[in-house]
C-alpha cells in the first residue's frame, strides 16, 4: 500500500495550524461532546491523521476504531496516544477504507478532512461505504472545507482559500483536484437526515464546517 503522506504526514498538524489556526482542529472535534457521544458508543474514524478527534472520542468513553491507509499518519497518531496521560484503548487499522467491512457496527462514523482527498466519484463510493458501517439511526459526521456561500466576494475568497490547500496536497500527495463538495446536499441525496451543522471561521471567512447526518432506521 503506497503511503502518499510519507513526506508531508509528519508535518500535517503543523501545516493545519498554519493554514487554519485552531479552526481545523475545532471542526474535527465539533460533534464529539456528551450530547452526541455516550460511554461505550462504537465510533469509526476514517483517515484519522494525527487523531485529535479520535483521542477526544476516547476521552468521552467511546470504543474507537481508526482506519488509515497511511502508515506515517498511524505512526504519528500512535505517538500522540502513547503520550496521552490516560490509558486510551483505540483500535488502529492500517487499511484501505473500502476493504474495511464491519457493516452496521458503529454508532457514529466520522470522516474529517478525508473525503476531499478523492475525486467526486470515488468520494461518493467511500461515503456510501462508510454509511454501510453505521448502524441504523447512527450518526455520520463530516468535517471539511465549507461550500462557498454569501456574497460574491465571500464566495471568491472561500474558493481561493480551498484551491490553495488542494493545490498543495495535489503536488505533494497526488490528491485529487476538484471543486469544494457540498456535503449537506450530498448527504441528503444519499438518504441521511441533517441533524446538526457547525461553522468555523478563519481570517473572517466561514472556512470550515462540521455536518452531522443520521442514517435511516
Amino acid at each position: 500500500m503506497k503511503d502518499r503522506y510519507k513526506f508531508i504526514g509528519p508535518a500535517y498538524d503543523f501545516l493545519s495550524s498554519i493554514y487554519g489556526g485552531e479552526s481545523i482542529h475545532n471542526c474535527k472535534r465539533a460533534m464529539l461532546d456528551t450530547e452526541h457521544v455516550k460511554p461505550g458508543d462504537k465510533i469509526l474514524i476514517a483517515g484519522v491523521g494525527h487523531g485529535k478527534d479520535a483521542i477526544k472520542a476516547a476521552e468521552l468513553g467511546a470504543d474507537v476504531t481508526v482506519v488509515d491507509l497511511s502508515e506515517t499518519m498511524l505512526r504519528k497518531f500512535k505517538e500522540a496516544v502513547d503520550k496521552h496521560p490516560q490509558d486510551l484503548d483505540i483500535r488502529q487499522i492500517h487499511s484501505d477504507i473500502l476493504k474495511f467491512e464491519e457493516f452496521e457496527q458503529y454508532d457514529m462514523v466520522i470522516a474529517n478532512f478525508f473525503l476531499n482527498v478523492f475525486s467526486e466519484d470515488l468520494m461518493l463510493e467511500i461515503l456510501r461505504h462508510l454509511m454501510k458501517c453505521a448502524k441504523p439511526k447512527a450518526k455520520v459526521v463530516i468535517g471539511d472545507f465549507e461550500y462557498p456561500s454569501g456574497n460574491i466576494i465571500n464566495r471568491v475568497l472561500q474558493k481561493a482559500y480551498w484551491y490553495g490547500a488542494v493545490s498543495i496536497f495535489w503536488v505533494v500527495a497526488n490528491n485529487a483536484m476538484h471543486n469544494i463538495y457540498n456535503y449537506p446536499k450530498i448527504m441528503e441525496e444519499l438518504g441521511l437526515t441533517i441533524k446538526d451543522k457547525k461553522q468555523f471561521r478563519f481570517l473572517g471567512l466561514n472556512c470550515y464546517w462540521s455536518i452531522m447526518g443520521q442514517k435511516q432506521a
